[in-house]
């Protein structure tokens, strides 16, 4: 159905939102829209201040700050990539392309989940280990 493949269509763009890639991934204009709901929705559930998304897409470290760390976790748990703190990486995996997971699975996997004090502080240290690993590459919408 529409709704269904929207729906559909909407996890796998909120996926492509949290993980390791060279660069936003190329979206056509139904794609865009819906990135552009998830992270609007993320950023009003958690109050960041996208500056710091930003901060980080120009090369910065993932900063120690809890609304970063909420708006991390709104995505990885919008994207069906996290649930009760802990990091599907099989699902990730899933929604990357070919190139991107050859380039990346043997860190996410070793990076796994990284447990923290709450939920999301877990999607923090994990997106923080898959960051310093392949930094270059990181890229959060």
């Amino acid at each position: 159905s529409p709704t269904m493949e929207r729906l559909q269509r909407f996890t796998i763009v909120a996926a492509m939102m949290a993980v390791v890639t060279a660069a936003p991934p190329p979206m056509d204009e139904d794609m865009a829209e819906l990135a552009a709901m998830v992270r609007s929705s993320c950023a009003a559930e958690s109050s960041v201040d996208l500056a710091l998304v930003e901060k980080v897409n120009a090369g910065t470290s993932l900063m120690d700050n809890g609304a970063l760390k909420c708006y991390i976790k709104c995505v990885m748990e919008t994207a069906g990539m996290m649930s009760d703190g802990v990091v599907d990486v099989d699902a990730v995996l899933g929604l990357l392309d070919d190139k991107t997971r050859a380039h990346n699975e043997a860190a996410l996997r070793a990076c796994g989940t990284k447990k923290g004090a709450d939920d999301c502080d877990t999607a923090w240290q994990t997106q923080k280990c898959w960051q310093d690993a392949n930094p270059n590459d990181y890229y959060l919408i």
